[in-house]
C-alpha cells in the first residue's frame, strides 16, 4: 500500500523511544554515508535551541551559504523540519528522499524510531542537495541522540538547561549538562550560553577533555532592549540596534548565543561580515515562539512547555502586559512539571480553557482544568476541542478588553493557529 510521507513516519514500526545513535549509523552507512560529505553546526538545550538554529540558518543563508535547517517539532506541515536557505522541503523532493530510505528502514531488523529515520533522511536530503553546511537541532539531551550520529561539528552550541525530561537526562542541572555536553567532539568549537555554575563546570570539563575552545555570549554587553510586538530592537558590544523579529523577550538573548556561534564559524574560516549578520537575525521567521496571531483581541501563541520555558514566556507577558490579567489556552504533556507551569501563570490569569494537544502523552483536559483551579485559584473550564477553547479565550478576551494566549505544547499550535483564523473570519 502507498503511504504519504506522514503516514511512513508515523507506522507502528517505528513508535517509541530508544537512546542510542546505532540505528541511524545503520541507515547512514546504508545510504552511503551523507553525513562524512557535509560540515555541521549541532545545537543542544532546555530551550531557545530552536531560534537558536533559526537565527544560525538566516546568517549562513545571508552570507551566502547553502544552508540546511533540521529542527523539531514542527508547527504547521512537516515540511519545516527540513529547510534549505529557508525554504520547507518540497513535498516531492520529500517524497523522494522516502523512496531512498524507505527499503533500508523497512528491512532493519531491529527497527529504527520515528526520530531516527527522520534524522537520517535529513542528513541525506542536505548532502543530496549539496549544501555547504547543515544546522541540526537535538531531538532531546545530545550525546545518545540520534543528531550525534554527525562527525564533530564545526561548532557545537548548547543553549539555556534547565530541569525538563528529568526521568531521561537526570535530576540535577548537572547531570542534564553532562548529557547536553555530549555534542561536544574533538576538533568542534563550543558556543554555550551559560545556564549557572553547576551546568558550567560539567560543560567546561568536557570541552577540556576533548580539547575544545568554549566561548560564551556575554551578556553584559546586551544593552538598551526595545521589544515590541513585531520584534525586539538591542544592542550588543558594538553592533548597535541589533533587530531580530521574534517578540519574546528571550530572544535577544537567543540571538546574541547565535551570534557567538556565527564567530566562531569565522574563526573557522567561514565568511561571515557583521552586515550578514545583522540582515540574517533581520531576516529570522520561527512560527509558534510568542508569536502574535491577531491584534484586536491580541492572541499570542507560545511553544513553551516546561517550567524554565514558561518561566521567559511569563517574563515577556509582564513586559508587555504589566499587571494586566489574560485569557489562558494550556495544553500540556502529563509528564511535565504541569503544577509548576501553572504556578508561574497564577498572578496573571484571567481564566483558562483547558485542552489536550495531539499527542499520547497529553494531559487529560478535566485532570488540567482541576489541577488549574486548585494552584491558581483562576476560572478553568475543561475542552475536548482545541477550536472550542480558542474559541472561548477569544470571546472573553474580545468582551474584557484584555489579550490572550495559547501556552504548553507546540504540538498543537496548527489547530490554535486554525481556530484563530476561523474566529478571525467569522467576526
Amino acid at each position: 500500500m502507498d503511504l504519504t510521507p506522514l503516514e511512513f513516519f508515523s507506522q507502528e514500526r517505528f513508535q517509541g523511544f530508544k537512546p542510542g545513535f546505532a540505528r541511524t549509523q545503520a541507515l547512514l552507512d546504508a545510504l552511503g554515508n551523507p553525513e562524512k560529505q557535509l560540515r555541521f553546526v549541532h545545537v543542544a538545550g532546555t530551550n531557545g535551541k530552536g531560534s537558536v538554529c533559526a537565527c544560525l540558518s538566516s546568517i549562513l543563508t545571508k552570507a551566502g551559504y547553502k544552508t540546511g535547517l533540521y529542527t523539531s517539532p514542527y508547527v504547521v506541515t512537516w515540511n519545516e523540519r527540513i529547510q534549505v536557505c529557508g525554504e520547507y522541503i518540497a513535498e516531492g523532493d520529500l517524497e523522494e528522499a522516502v523512496s531512498v530510505i524507505r527499503p533500508i528502514a523497512e528491512s532493519m531488523e531491529d527497527a529504527p524510531t520515528q526520530f531516527e529515520v527522520e534524522t537520517a533522511l535529513a542528513i541525506w536530503y542536505f548532502a543530496h542537495v549539496h549544501c555547504d553546511i547543515a544546522v541540526l537541532e537535538v531531538g532531546m539531551g545530545g550525546e545518545w541522540d540520534a543528531t550525534n550520529v554527525i562527525p564533530a561539528p564545526d561548532a557545537a552550541v548548547i543553549c539555556a538547561i534547565g530541569l525538563d525530561h528529568t526521568g531521561v537526562l537526570g535530576s540535577t542541572l548537572g547531570e542534564i549538562a553532562s548529557v547536553k555536553a555530549g555534542i561536544i567532539k574533538s576538533g568542534s568549537s563550543v558556543a554555550s550560553y551559560g545556564s549557572g555554575d553547576e551546568a558550567e563546570a560539567v560543560i567546561e570539563a568536557r570541552c577540556a577533555e576533548k580539547g575544545c575552545p568554549l566561548v560564551r555570549p556575554d551578556l553584559s554587553k546586551l544593552c538598551n532592549l526595545r521589544p515590541g510586538l513585531e520584534g525586539c530592537r538591542f544592542d550588543y558590544g558594538a553592533c548597535k540596534d541589533l533587530f531580530v523579529p521574534l517578540a519574546g523577550t528571550y530572544q535577544p538573548r537567543n540571538a546574541v548565543l547565535a551570534v557567538t556561534a556565527a564567530e566562531l564559524l569565522v574563526s573557522r574560516g567561514w565568511k561571515i561580515t557583521e552586515a550578514q549578520i545583522r540582515e540574517g537575525l533581520a531576516s529570522v521567521r520561527w512560527p509558534g515562539r510568542f508569536e502574535v496571531l491577531r491584534r484586536d483581541p491580541i492572541f499570542i501563541l507560545d511553544g513553551s512547555h516546561n517550567p524554565h520555558g514558561m518561566a521567559a514566556t511569563a517574563e515577556s507577558l509582564r513586559t508587555y502586559f504589566g499587571g494586566q490579567k489574560l485569557w489562558f489556552v494550556l495544553g500540556v504533556m502529563a509528564d511535565k512539571d504541569v503544577a509548576g507551569i501553572a504556578r508561574l501563570l497564577a498572578p496573571m490569569a484571567a481564566g483558562f480553557a483547558a485542552v489536550e494537544p495531539p499527542n499520547p502523552r497529553a494531559m487529560k483536559p478535566v485532570s488540567l482544568a482541576d489541577l488549574l483551579r486548585e494552584e491558581t485559584g483562576a476560572e478553568a473550564i475543561p475542552f475536548t476541542a482545541i477550536e472550542a477553547g480558542v474559541n472561548w479565550v477569544l470571546n472573553k478576551a474580545a468582551h474584557t478588553g484584555q489579550a490572550a494566549a495559547a501556552l504548553g505544547s507546540l504540538y498543537f499550535s496548527a489547530q490554535v493557529r486554525a481556530a484563530v483564523e476561523k474566529w478571525s473570519e467569522d467576526r
